[in-house]
């Protein structure tokens, strides 16, 4: 059995809970005055969520020996394991077993301790650690323009963290917060993305236009799996757009703009676009683990 399939699921379900861990982190970071029943579920969320993603991230290393064997008895081959662990992919791999670990401790001891400062601050570095590792390796790190790349990568890993590891706190404060406090975090997290997430779609192009040198590599797998980013990124916008416009306003009776939706319903359609943008991003994270592992603008 070829073992690029294998590889790249856990890949992307390493990139999965590694974003939602650090999200999480910067939500408690960001929100730390809401109410504590609600933080201490997404305390556990991004704990859980790092703990997955240590044993994913360490499951990396074999496959990676496996894939350069061509088969599944390459995981055990020490050889091409070292070679595995001393490339820049195994040392973005330590980097995130690193970031993982001080969001396990940091959210850990926030949650046992209540609101401390030391505990948030070891949570949020480790989340940035973790976010930014792939800086370390693939395509941008070996090209010539690394100087540029690797800052707009780290902005857009960042930021796509940030929004990714929101959507699961969000709609838990919908869940079991009241629509006050619901649409208090809402406005509030809307305000904070309005500014950052067009800075995911401004780094992404100008790392396309550093790295794509031909228009046909728009029509090679690289190129194509971008678009197909590109346009659930577009999505995405207009989900929160609609978030933001129309269901959020909603919540509240005296601020609805449209009086046939109640707030119940309001509240229905919010945690249902959440949802959504949850399964697009985590699709979005799923074609970047194919991306990286496959193809490069060369091919």
């Amino acid at each position: 059995m070829n073992p690029d399939a294998p590889a790249i699921a856990v890949r992307a379900l390493a990139l999965i809970c590694l974003y939602q861990a650090a999200g999480a982190a910067f939500f408690v970071a960001l929100f730390n005055r809401q109410s504590q029943l609600i933080l201490r579920r997404v305390c556990r969320l991004g704990t859980r969520s790092a703990l997955a993603g240590i044993v994913l991230v360490l499951l990396l290393p074999p496959l990676e020996a496996a894939r350069m064997a061509g088969d599944f008895s390459g995981a055990g081959n020490a050889a091409l394991l070292r070679l595995a662990l001393r490339s820049s992919r195994g040392e973005a791999h330590v980097v995130q077993l690193a970031g993982l670990t001080l969001i396990v401790a940091g959210l850990w001891f926030h949650r046992a301790n209540g609101a401390t400062v030391w505990a948030l601050f070891i949570a949020v570095m480790g989340a940035t650690l973790a976010a930014v590792a792939p800086t370390l390796t693939g395509h941008t790190s070996v090209n010539p323009l690394r100087v540029w790349l690797a800052p707009l990568l780290a902005m857009h890993l960042l930021v796509a963290a940030f929004w990714f590891g929101a959507l699961w706190p969000l709609w838990l404060i919908l869940r079991y917060e009241t629509a006050a406090a619901a649409e208090a975090v809402l406005r509030r997290f809307s305000q904070i993305a309005i500014w950052l997430v067009p800075c995911i779609a401004l780094a992404g192009l100008a790392m396309g236009w550093l790295l794509i040198d031909s228009w046909s590599t728009l029509l090679r797998p690289y190129g194509l799996i971008l678009i197909a980013k590109a346009s659930v990124f577009a999505l995405l916008l207009a989900l929160a757009a609609l978030n933001r416009w129309r269901f959020t306003p909603a919540l509240l009776p005296g601020l609805t703009p449209t009086p046939r939706l109640t707030p119940a319903a309001a509240g229905g359609a919010l945690r249902r676009s959440i949802v959504t943008e949850y399964l697009l991003i985590a699709g979005v994270l799923a074609m970047t683990a194919a991306l990286t592992s496959l193809y490069s603008p060369e091919h």
